[in-house]
């Protein structure tokens, strides 16, 4: 039971079961790949490939500036759009709730004026009635209330 890398011996059999050595082989440097410590040296970049890569970072820039930007300007207007919509409602509900008090005191000052109207009407029956009254007690003869009385005594 050996492989190429690995050496097994069995050492010895006792009652309680049987002791192995396993011997490891160590890897051939030909097997092992050479990783580099430092990174690869890189070329050296010529002036005009500096320059465009220069011009290719100013160009990202100027374009993330200006999304940036966008962004902002997007912001903004939603924040006019709602303070602009806050504005209207709050515009709405103040027309709404004068609208609704003109229509309460108009209703107010139509059911007092009819409750005077009733009373003024009360008023004018109770002073026709007294007039009936005092007619009608000048128009009775002296002479009846006088036998009148005297029939009761």
């Amino acid at each position: 039971m050996a492989s190429s890398d690995t050496q097994v011996k069995e050492l010895e059999q006792r009652a309680s079961g049987q002791a192995f050595e396993l011997i490891l082989r160590p890897r051939l440097k030909e097997s092992i790949p050479e990783f580099p410590l430092s990174p690869p040296k890189k070329k050296d970049l010529s002036l005009e490939e500096i320059q465009k890569r220069l011009e290719a970072a100013e160009e990202r820039r100027k374009s993330h500036e200006a999304e940036v930007l966008k962004q902002l300007a997007e912001e903004h207007e939603h924040e006019k759009e709602v303070l602009q919509k806050a504005i209207e409602e709050n515009n709405n509900f103040s027309k709404m709730a004068e609208e609704k008090l003109t229509h309460k005191m108009e209703a107010n000052k139509e059911n007092r004026e009819a409750q005077m109207a009733a009373k003024l009407e009360r008023l004018w029956e109770k002073d026709k009635h007294i007039e009936e009254v005092q007619k009608n007690k000048e128009s009775r003869d002296p002479a009846d209330e006088t036998d009148a009385e005297t029939n009761l005594f």
